[in-house]
């Protein structure tokens, strides 16, 4: 495979879109394969996953997207494997707990890299505090996918770290990741909207030639995604000044009843002039009827939920003009005036909701509720959106003005072709700050004294050390049972009590029958058989230490 390419760590429900209900990561991870596969150009692709069964899910996506790229299956435990390939890539911010596994092999085996999506889970944010204690290193990276991400992760750590140094009483700063801005990125060929498309997509959703179209495209969820109030009452008002056949279609999934009466029930009590149309996000045929049938796209999301806010990207991609709020990730990728407008947005300050906080921590309020109410307190510039959508409204010339600004943008900046590039650009600079650190004098001494395992992650027989009688060593001296011979070890050995912990496959076996065919002859010590056997000391002190809990020896240290 290409040396630019790390492993990828994979679970199917990170990268898949055959579930009923596909939330932003899963497209965003189905998105990043198939950019990997592209800029494999035939070659290879690693998944890192301890699962076969995950292994062939990942070979099934690779092939589903390019035939003749080769997927091949790294064992997650196979960490010397990992070493060689150099970079690990992680599809959400766990890094704390692949940085502890690192240990086995060292922090400087190879680099970790992982990416952000949506941050206000307790998931999310607590893997992102865990990674101040967690042995990660400068050479590591977290994608964060915007500028407002970025300030999150910030924010976190450096709670996180006043809480160290205060825990500890000392104040050294651990080393951190790198945290670029990289955003998401789009196939942007996905959204072409051909012109006989566009009449036979209006055609199907019965909406005449005259009409202008909003599209609303993602999550129908007021308490976490976009309130609908602000849209449905501007589009109504924006109706009512321009005398104009308005038709808003709002395409997505609906988290619940609750949530689809509520939708149904605003839009005809607040923008009773303006038609409405709701097209399941999951409807193969009139999913893309949506994009091709509208004007404009819309998306005033409020939510602490959104980070980086994939439609509006898409919808530039498509071509139209985009009008959202001046949230989150929409600050970066919605040029104001340019690809769109953006819409001002105002929102309590620090420490007005630290019920709130108190609440969640506590139990006594859930995530649902904490993110609802959070929404319910963003508010948006009324008059400046009621004015923006008249403008797009009455001037046919501004909206495709707008909307080629924006194809061409999206095309430049958020493909997934430019976007890959920089990961690959990033990964680069991964290996090449994690070398040059392995090979300088201070960082190279601190890293050999590193621990080489997580303390809750120990080898039972250190970790339990206490619970026995005697530690068997290499020392110890192993006398065979002389009632049995070789083939009643392997019989017992076989049997449901036993066969779980022993080696399978034919190799495996005559190794196994070899070994015990020398302990047969003569009482040998652990270490004098591991070496007349060519095998590690280690795997041979386990191997002895079940011979004799199948009753195939006994053990006796040196001195006995």
């Amino acid at each position: 495979m290409p040396r630019d390419l790390p492993a990828i760590k994979y679970e199917p429900d990170g990268y898949s879109l055959s579930g009923t209900t596909v939330v932003g990561r899963q497209a965003a991870g189905h998105a990043f394969l198939r950019a990997a596969v592209q800029a494999c150009d035939g070659g290879a692709l690693v998944a890192c996953t301890p699962h076969q069964r995950s292994a062939q899910s990942f070979a099934e996506a690779v092939n589903a997207l390019d035939p003749r790229v080769k997927a091949h299956w790294l064992p997650s435990n196979r960490l010397t494997d990992l070493a060689s390939i150099g970079t690990l890539y992680v599809p959400d911010p766990s890094l704390a707990e692949a940085a502890r596994t690192r240990l086995r092999v060292g922090p400087q085996a190879y680099a970790l890299c992982g990416v952000t999506h949506t941050l206000s889970s307790h998931w999310a944010m607590d893997a992102i505090k865990h990674m101040v204690s967690a042995p990660l290193m400068p050479w590591d990276a977290l994608i964060c996918t915007s500028t407002a991400a970025k300030q999150v992760v910030e924010r976190i750590w450096a709670q996180e770290r006043d809480y160290i140094q205060w825990r500890m009483g000392t104040h050294a700063a651990p080393p951190m990741p790198q945290l670029p801005v990289i955003p998401l990125g789009v196939h942007a060929r996905d959204f072409n909207r051909p012109p006989q498309t566009r009449q036979a997509a209006r055609e199907g959703l019965g909406i005449a030639p005259d009409e202008v179209v909003m599209l609303f495209m993602g999550r129908l969820s007021f308490h976490s995604k976009a309130h609908p109030h602000a849209m449905y009452v501007a589009l109504q008002a924006a109706a009512a000044q321009t005398g104009q056949a308005i038709t808003l279609v709002q395409c997505g999934v609906f988290g619940s009843e609750l949530a689809e009466s509520a939708f149904k029930e605003g839009a005809a009590q607040f923008c009773p002039d303006v038609r409405t149309i709701f097209i399941e996000g999951q409807d193969a045929q009139r999913r893309p009827w949506a994009w091709a049938a509208a004007d404009v796209f819309i998306s005033l999301a409020d939510n602490v939920q959104e980070t980086f806010g994939l439609t509006p990207v898409e919808a530039m991609a498509a071509g139209l003009p985009v009008v959202v709020s001046d949230w989150n990730g929409y600050k970066d990728t919605v040029r104001d005036g340019v690809d769109g407008f953006r819409i001002p947005t105002w929102m309590p300050q620090a420490g007005a909701a630290d019920g709130w906080a108190s609440s969640l921590e506590t139990a006594a309020m859930d995530f649902d509720m904490y993110s609802g109410l959070s929404g319910q307190a963003i508010a948006l510039d009324m008059q400046m959106l009621v004015e923006r959508l008249v403008q797009l409204i009455e001037q046919p010339d501004l909206r495709q003005r707008l909307g080629e600004q924006g194809r061409a943008h999206a095309a430049a900046h958020f493909d997934w072709a430019e976007v890959f590039k920089q990961y690959i650009s990033l990964w680069n600079e991964q290996t090449a700050m994690r070398k040059d650190a392995a090979g300088s004098g201070a960082d190279k001494l601190r890293l050999s004294v590193a621990p080489r395992f997580d303390p809750a992650r120990q080898d039972p027989f250190r970790l339990f050390a206490g619970y026995g009688t005697h530690e068997v060593s290499p020392q110890f001296i192993m006398h065979w049972n002389p009632t049995h011979s070789v083939d009643d070890v392997l019989r017992t050995l076989r049997t449901p009590l036993f066969s779980f912990a022993m080696p399978s496959g034919a190799e495996q076996m005559r190794r196994l029958t070899d070994a015990l065919a020398r302990l047969q002859a003569e009482p040998l010590s652990i270490q004098a058989w591991a070496q007349a056997c060519n095998a590690p000391v280690a795997d041979m002190v386990l191997l002895a230490c079940q011979l004799s809990k199948a009753g195939a020896l006994t053990l006796r240290s040196s001195q006995a």
